[in-house]
């Protein structure tokens, strides 16, 4: 048995599989094995995967089961110490796997390892060094557009981000696997906020470096669906995972969040997705979520979460306008 198990979703992705497998062959590190999860894909990618990668171990659904629910087959097969989840558009340096267990090892206290995501197009720039979360309700993918000279010390981050991160995988029966209910986008924030929850690291591996596409198989952009997942996975995230006090302490700083996300989407033309997400959120929160329950032996844990939510704000605010 592998001591690492990389698990690949993919989606009509032939043409991305082409490049990233090839970078996963001739690794440094050589105790792991790779899975394709294929989400009933109607292009090339089944042929390409038994005729030219026949080392790879695949997994062919009859439908599509989003990024969550093709992680989380992978994540449940995993019989691996490790799972180390990739994105298809993603190419991958030689020391890559062995980077990640290196950081991920360091500490029994980690439930999962970020790396560091260069643009694939304009390698000169960061594509993603970790995710944060703030208490405006927003994500931020740390580094992102900054020089790749920027960001080359570990460090804890809120979560990794799930395009190219390792996970303790034991540690999922006790986090939680990905929501499902998510489909796709925000699903590594939450699962990373549960694992901060119950007193776990997330951290950053700025050695283990990737090569990002970015939504080459959602498409690049705006689109109706990717905004209105967007609004409402936001609700699902808070909802789940804020305990009434927390939620309570924050609402006005996330109600201000939802509010300039708005602005910002109807400029762009898409307010009326945003809108409806929020509601969708909303109206379906109780129905599809699994909160997480509070316990009191985790209250230190929820302090030092929403002192980070408050500090987030100021990277945030930092790293778009304040570094020049």
């Amino acid at each position: 048995m592998s001591r690492v198990t990389v698990v690949i979703p993919n989606y009509n992705g032939a043409h991305l599989l082409r490049k990233c497998l090839p970078t996963l062959q001739n690794q440094t590190y050589s105790d792991y094995m790779v899975q394709v999860i294929d989400n009933a894909s109607v292009d090339e990618s089944r042929t390409l995967l038994e005729e030219e990668y026949p080392w790879v171990e695949t997994v062919y659904n009859s439908e599509n089961l989003g990024f969550s629910g093709a992680v989380n087959q992978g994540i449940r097969m995993c019989k691996s110490e490790f799972v180390l989840l990739l994105n298809n558009d993603t190419e991958v340096e030689p020391n890559f796997v062995e980077e990640m267990v290196k950081s991920i090892s360091s500490s029994k206290k980690i439930f999962s390892a970020s790396s560091r995501m260069v643009n694939y197009w304009e390698r000169e720039l960061i594509d993603d060094a970790g995710d944060l979360y703030n208490v405006l309700g927003w994500q931020l993918q740390r580094g992102r557009r900054h020089p790749i000279t920027e960001y080359e010390t570990p460090c804890d981050v809120f979560s990794a981000c799930a395009g190219a991160a390792i996970y303790r995988t034991a540690l999922f029966r006790k986090v939680g696997y990905f929501d499902e209910a998510h489909f796709a986008y925000l699903e590594d924030i939450d699962v990373g906020f549960r694992a901060r929850i119950k007193g776990y690291r997330n951290v950053y591996c700025p050695k283990a470096i990737v090569y990002h596409m970015g939504s080459a198989t959602s498409g690049t952009g705006y689109t109706d669906f990717k905004v209105r997942l967007s609004g409402r996975n936001s609700i699902y995230l808070v909802y789940k995972n804020m305990p009434f006090l927390m939620l309570l302490v924050n609402a006005p700083a996330l109600l201000l969040g939802y509010l300039v996300n708005y602005i910002m989407f109807r400029k762009e033309g898409f307010g009326r997705a945003y809108i409806d997400g929020i509601k969708e959120g909303l109206r379906t929160a109780k129905k599809n979520c699994k909160v997480v329950s509070f316990s009191a032996k985790n209250l230190v844990n929820y302090v030092k979460i929403e002192i980070e939510l408050l500090r987030n704000a100021f990277i945030f605010l930092w790293e778009h306008t304040g570094r020049k």
